[in-house]
């Protein structure tokens, strides 16, 4: 079984070494990884180089924002699983890609997913916020549960069935394509109880003065999908509190031994 992960940068030459490496470290043999790259004008393309020969596929030009280069990935991707590792974030560990590609064989599913970490962007082993997750039940999108974007694997035939990135949305269509996905009873989810990916935060919907437009687009989602407006969307920002308020109490450097 052939995984396809993707990572789209834009001028992030300080930690895109970091991403490339953790893919590249991984056990799991059968792994191409597609780098979308937007036109950096930081020096991105030079820390890239060096790693050309072992990506599948690589490009640096213009693009239409972050989940048009998203579905240029997609397009390209040719494994049977598909996930995001963007140019900020990096695996848990070298056994990540293993264990999901397990949890796809066990369970038959057509999604897996899983828990993250938010970590301080100077220090990746610092956790600066959670992003538990549970067994799927539909009632949950009322309450704006949905997992961490990055811990979701997806099979290519489901993007070819179901449609790619709405890149209508600027800043929340991964939140659209996840409901797309948990809302209908056609594809089957599993959820693998594991840590998978530490992102820095800092990232483009992470940001205060972008939370504002997130949660426009947000409530606009949700009204589409029929879900309760502005109540699931007050949970689905008020559900974030605790997993701030976690890592203040729990050593989860210690627990997870990262």
């Amino acid at each position: 079984m052939k995984v396809s992960i993707i990572t789209i940068v834009y001028n992030n030459q300080k930690s895109i070494e970091d991403c490339l490496k953790s893919v590249q470290n991984q056990t799991y043999p059968i792994i191409e990884h597609i780098v979308i790259d937007g036109g950096s004008t930081d020096g991105t393309q030079t820390k890239i180089e060096p790693y050309k020969s072992k990506l599948a596929y690589y490009v640096s030009e213009k693009d239409n924002g972050l989940y048009d280069a998203l579905n240029k990935g997609i397009k390209i991707a040719t494994g049977d699983i598909v996930g995001i590792l963007h140019s900020d974030d990096v695996f848990l560990n070298n056994n990540t890609i293993q264990k999901v590609v397990d949890s796809f064989f066990k369970s038959k599913a057509d999604v897996v997913y899983a828990k993250g970490l938010y970590v301080n962007k100077d220090n990746l082993n610092k956790v600066k916020r959670i992003y538990p997750s549970n067994n799927f039940k539909k009632w949950f999108l009322y309450f704006g549960w949905i997992p961490l974007h990055t811990t979701i694997y997806v099979k290519k035939k489901i993007f070819e069935q179901y449609g790619l990135y709405n890149i209508s949305y600027s800043i929340a269509s991964d939140y659209e394509i996840s409901l797309r996905w948990f809302k209908n009873k056609a594809i089957k989810k599993y959820y693998l109880n594991k840590w998978v990916v530490k992102m820095r935060l800092g990232g483009k919907s992470t940001t205060p003065k972008l939370q504002q437009k997130k949660s426009k687009e947000d409530l606009e989602i949700i009204k589409s999908f029929k879900l309760w407006s502005v109540i699931t969307l007050a949970f689905k920002i008020g559900r974030k509190i605790p997993y701030y308020v976690a890592p203040i109490f729990i050593d989860y450097k210690k627990r997870l031994k990262i």
